[in-house]
């Protein structure tokens, strides 16, 4: 049996890391929940995710920084983070992708736009007959 891929999950309202925790392990994905930019940092360093989906607004230590300081590190240059949040200017966009972002979703947002870009950069796509 395929391992499962691991998702650190990084948003500060419970709602949506419930909403959206939920639907990922539904579609077979393992999930690690952050709460804040530093828990994000620790949690990344301990579980070595397969991906990363990171708010921008976040206590302690914004996405931005979070983002930044992981591609900083060789140990997860390679990891895929998408930047997922309310902000919706093309500025914060441009700013994701520059500290080192692979995605950028906005909310509100369809899961299966999450859920499509999650497959795409972890070179998983719906398999034809998948339930979507």
């Amino acid at each position: 049996m395929a391992e499962k891929a691991r998702i650190l999950l990084v948003d500060d309202e419970p709602s949506i890391v419930k909403m959206v925790g939920k639907r990922l392990e539904v579609e077979g994905f393992d999930v690690l929940v952050a709460m804040d930019g530093q828990d994000a940092l620790a949690k990344a360093r301990a579980e070595n995710p397969s991906l990363i989906v990171l708010d921008l607004m976040l206590p302690k230590m914004n996405g931005y920084e979070v983002c930044t300081m992981l591609k900083q590190d060789a140990r997860f240059q390679k990891i895929p983070i998408i930047i997922f949040t309310a902000k919706t200017q093309e500025k914060d966009e441009k700013m994701a992708l520059e500290c080192g972002a692979e995605g950028f979703v906005r909310k509100p947002f369809r899961a299966q736009e999450l859920l499509e870009k999650i497959r795409t950069l972890l070179g998983t796509p719906v398999q034809p007959g998948e339930v979507q």
